[in-house]
């Protein structure tokens, strides 16, 4: 079973392990938005990320990275 918008934790570790050098604060949601549909395990309907899926990944990435 692929990852889906609501599994922002996983999603994060993913993103984590991916870019290990980027600091998710200075991710634009754009390519945030882009690199989750990337990701091999990603299987959603790209129409149903909003920017409240995307704060909530990107709040979680930055606790993986601390």
């Amino acid at each position: 079973m692929g990852l889906k918008w609501t599994d922002s934790r996983e999603i994060a570790i993913e993103l984590s392990e991916r870019f290990p050098d980027i600091d998710p604060q200075t991710v634009l949601f754009t390519d945030l938005r882009q690199w989750i549909m990337d990701l091999d395990d990603f299987d959603d309907d790209p129409n149903h990320s909003g920017e409240r899926v995307l704060e909530a990944v990107q709040l979680c990435w930055m606790e993986e990275a601390d």
